[in-house]
């Protein structure tokens, strides 16, 4: 089962990242992104993790990878954290919530909606947050080479 897991969250991040014309040297990278985020998010939720949760962790950890890819790499950052969110995106949820507000059962549809809201939410804070700890390490690391000259 986690093979194929990984094999899947793989292909669809280079996938993507095929789609979002991704320069070709860069979508593996993009594809193992994706991979580890939705491995996290995987073990997290079998592991009885709440899954807002665990889309907080996984797109935190894609975020930091991408970070460290975008810089060793030497290319933009939103080329690894697009494909590599892909795999977290609640899609499917998405329709279903849809789907119940066409066929008026309003109760549930809200349901799915609002969580749907919160694991957008849930990622778009890991991504945030990876990035403001990015930035509070350089900021420490430069004052730090600047008090020792």
């Amino acid at each position: 089962m986690m093979i194929a897991q990984l094999i899947t969250s793989f292909i669809a991040s280079a996938a993507f990242g095929v789609i979002f014309n991704v320069p070709k040297n860069s979508l593996l990278q993009c594809g193992f992104v994706g991979m580890l985020g939705w491995i996290l998010y995987f073990a997290l939720v079998e592991n009885e993790i709440n899954s807002i949760i665990a889309t907080l962790a996984s797109a935190f950890i894609v975020a930091v990878i991408s970070q460290y890819f975008a810089k060793r790499y030497k290319t933009p950052i939103t080329i690894f954290n697009v494909a590599g969110i892909i795999p977290l995106v609640p899609g499917g949820l998405s329709y279903d919530a849809m789907k119940h507000f066409v066929g008026n059962d309003f109760y549930v549809a809200v349901q799915l909606a609002a969580k749907v809201f919160m694991l957008a939410g849930a990622i778009a804070m890991g991504l945030i947050f990876a990035e403001v700890m990015n930035q509070l390490v350089t900021k420490y690391n430069r004052r730090k080479v600047r008090l020792r000259s």
